[in-house]
């Protein structure tokens, strides 16, 4: 137990240094940030959703080089194929014997971070080509199979307010994703901060504050982190209440399809043990489930077309009752 409360202080300890650094570049955002650190320390990905220009591709750039990883950015558009992600193979000639061989290229999913911009855009066909490297990370192509080197990390980027040209994404994609992280617009006084830092001649130069290796070490402690009995018991019942059931107001069974599957009572434990690491304990809270919630509980809620409220509201309702 000392060693892990050692551990736990120089992870909470490193990531204060990032979030100093980050600040470098970012301005606010501090709970996309929180947001952002509990993806890590979870091994998982997330999906953020905002209007362009609020900065998404520098913060996850910048994180990946305050950590030490392998950093690669795709944008989705509709006529990207898998191929264009994973790879593919490539007939080559094997100038010792002269005969022609089949050599798999690796495509740009094979990296530690990937930022996945606008995935909207692109086919579902394209999408499910990270299914399996979400879930497994790893990939298999013509009866091979190939690891991902970790921690496999995915954040992806979807817009709102464009519907032209996009592609809803499936649940089973969705409910890959830990958290859905909502970027609104900043503050006045952040957009004044922002205009002048990006409209001088500052620049900022960021170099890794930890490795890889002390990010999958973190990554184990979260997992021994101990949760009493009593809050895994509400955790599921937050989560169990978002399925339509004879319990449910009319109102919300009229407005929920289908609710978050086991998956989602999963991801908010370990969000929850995140959130305590990073806020200096060696033990859940209550709180800790009721701030990760919305996160974990958003993007999972399968909702009716016709409908008054927003994914937010109702998932509001559900979790008032909880």
């Amino acid at each position: 137990m000392s060693s892990d409360l050692e551990l736990q202080k120089k992870c909470v300890s490193h990531f204060n240094d990032v979030r100093e650094a980050l600040h470098k570049n970012i301005v606010g955002m501090d709970a996309t940030i929180d947001a952002l650190f509990w993806t890590l320390l979870c091994g998982g990905h997330s999906l953020f959703v905002g209007v362009p220009g609020l900065a998404k591709t520098l913060l996850i750039s910048s994180l990946s080089d305050l950590i030490g990883l392998n950093f690669n950015r795709v944008q989705f558009t509709p006529d990207m194929m898998p191929g264009d992600l994973i790879g593919g193979e490539i007939l080559e000639e094997d100038r010792k014997t002269g005969k022609r061989v089949f050599d798999f290229r690796k495509g740009p999913i094979f990296c530690q971070m990937l930022l996945a911009d606008e995935i909207n855009r692109t086919s579902p066909k394209t999408q499910s080509a990270l299914l399996q490297a979400m879930q497994e990370k790893r990939i298999s192509f013509a009866g091979q199979t190939f690891n991902l080197e970790p921690p496999f990390v995915v954040f992806a980027t979807q817009n709102p307010i464009e519907s032209e040209g996009t592609y809803p994404l499936p649940e089973a994609q969705l409910d890959r994703f830990l958290f859905s992280i909502p970027i609104t617009y900043p503050s006045i006084e952040d957009e004044k901060e922002i205009v002048r830092r990006t409209t001088s001649t500052q620049s900022t130069s960021l170099e890794p504050m930890m490795s890889a290796q002390d990010l999958l070490s973190y990554q184990e402690l979260v997992r021994r982190l101990p949760i009493d009995e009593s809050l895994i018991e509400r955790c599921v019942a937050m989560v169990r209440r978002t399925r339509p059931s004879n319990q449910m107001k009319d109102s919300l069974k009229e407005a929920i399809r289908f609710g978050a599957g086991p998956r989602a009572s999963q991801a908010l434990a370990l969000g929850a043990k995140a959130r305590a690491l990073l806020s200096g304990r060696f033990a859940v809270r209550e709180e800790d489930l009721e701030v990760v919630a919305p996160f974990v509980l958003e993007h999972r809620l399968v909702l009716r077309k016709m409908r008054s409220q927003s994914s937010r509201e109702i998932l509001d309702q559900v979790l008032s009752g909880a």
